[in-house]
C-alpha cells in the first residue's frame, strides 16, 4: 500500500477557489436554485441538532431546507423557526415511501442529525440512504448517521458524491484504530468518498489516493453541543455550490471551506460570549462572517 501523502491546504488559495463557486445573487433565479436542502433526522431526545443542521444551510444561502424527523419531534422543531419545512414522517412505517417522491426536489441531503439510534429509524435512514445512492443524489453523512455505517459501510463504497463528518471517536469506531487497517477500510470506499475528520485540525481523507489534507487549525477552545450540526448544514449548501461551478474537486473545496467557516463562526462568537457560547450564538455570526469572508474581504 502507497504512503499517506500529508498535504497542508494552501488556505488563501482554497478560499479563492471557494469564492469563485460562491453564485452571485440575481433577480433572473427563482426560489430553489440557489440550493435546496434536505436534513434526515430528529428525535424526541434530539431536535436541536436537525434545526442547527437546517437553518446554517439556508442561513449561508440555500433557499429552502427540509427537515424529515420523528413525529415526536416535529412540532418542536417547528416551533424553533418558521423557516423550516418539517416533515414528520421517520417513525411512519412506510417512511422511505413518503420521503422519496420528496428527493427528487433536493440537491444535496444530510443524513444523521439527531437521529437516534432506534432500530427503526435507523433502518429506515438506511433505506433513505440507498435511494440516494441510487439516484446518486449528493448525500453529507453526519453524527448517528456515522452510527449506521459501522456495520453497513458497504452502502457507500463505490459511490459517487458522498461526504463523511466523523470526530476522532467516530472516525475510529467506522475505520478501526491501527492506522493500516484504517487505510485498508478506508480504500474501499473509492474515490467518490471524501472523509472530513473533524479535530483541532480536520483532516480531508482522499481514501484511493492517499491523500489527508490537513486543514489550519481556528476557532476557540469553547465546545459547545451544535457546532457539528452547523458544519454539516453549512457543508451541504457549500457542496451544491462546488458541485454547480464545475471546479475539480468539488467535495474537497466545500470540506475545506466549511472547516474553515465554522471555526471562524466559533472564534467570532467566542468574542462576544467567552464561556458562554452556545451553537445559537454561531448561527447569529453566520451573515457578518459569511459576507467578510467569502464577498468582501480577499482570503488572509
Amino acid at each position: 500500500m502507497s504512503a499517506i501523502t500529508e498535504i497542508p491546504v494552501h488556505l488563501p488559495k482554497l478560499l479563492a477557489l471557494f469564492k469563485s463557486c460562491v453564485p452571485k445573487l440575481t433577480n433572473s433565479k427563482y426560489k430553489g436554485q440557489y440550493g435546496r436542502i434536505g436534513v434526515i433526522g430528529g428525535s424526541l431526545e434530539y431536535t436541536g441538532a436537525p434545526y442547527f443542521a437546517a437553518i446554517s444551510a439556508i442561513r449561508v444561502g440555500a433557499d429552502l431546507a427540509h427537515v424529515f424527523c420523528h413525529s415526536n419531534a416535529s412540532s418542536i422543531i417547528k416551533s424553533y423557526s418558521p423557516d423550516l419545512i418539517v416533515h414528520p414522517v421517520l417513525d411512519c412505517a412506510d417512511a422511505a415511501e413518503k420521503i422519496t417522491p420528496w428527493l427528487d426536489r433536493l440537491h444535496v441531503v444530510v443524513i444523521g442529525p439527531g437521529l437516534g439510534r432506534e432500530p427503526s429509524i435507523l433502518k429506515t435512514a438506511s433505506n433513505v440512504l440507498k435511494i440516494c445512492m441510487d439516484a446518486q443524489k449528493p448525500v453529507v453523512i453526519d453524527a448517528d448517521g456515522l452510527f449506521l455505517l459501522n456495520d453497513n459501510i458497504e452502502l457507500i463504497c463505490g459511490q459517487r458524491n458522498v461526504i463523511l463528518t466523523p470526530n476522532a471517536m467516530e472516525f475510529r469506531r467506522l475505520f478501526g484504530e491501527d492506522v493500516n487497517a484504517a487505510r485498508q477500510k478506508m480504500s474501499l470506499l473509492g474515490d467518490g468518498v471524501v472523509v472530513l475528520e473533524k479535530g483541532a485540525n480536520d483532516k480531508v481523507h482522499i481514501p484511493p489516493s492517499n491523500e489527508v489534507h490537513l486543514l489550519p487549525s481556528g476557532g476557540s477552545g469553547r465546545r459547545c453541543g451544535g457546532q457539528g450540526d452547523l458544519l454539516s448544514g453549512s457543508l451541504a449548501t457549500f457542496f451544491f455550490w462546488t458541485l454547480q461551478s464545475g471546479q475539480p474537486n468539488p467535495a474537497l473545496i466545500a470540506a475545506g471551506a466549511s472547516s474553515f467557516f465554522v471555526k471562524r463562526l466559533n472564534s467570532a462568537a467566542f468574542q462576544k460570549f467567552g464561556r458562554s457560547l452556545l451553537a445559537s450564538d454561531m448561527v447569529n455570526e453566520i451573515p457578518i462572517v459569511f459576507q467578510t469572508e467569502f464577498e468582501n474581504s480577499d482570503p488572509q
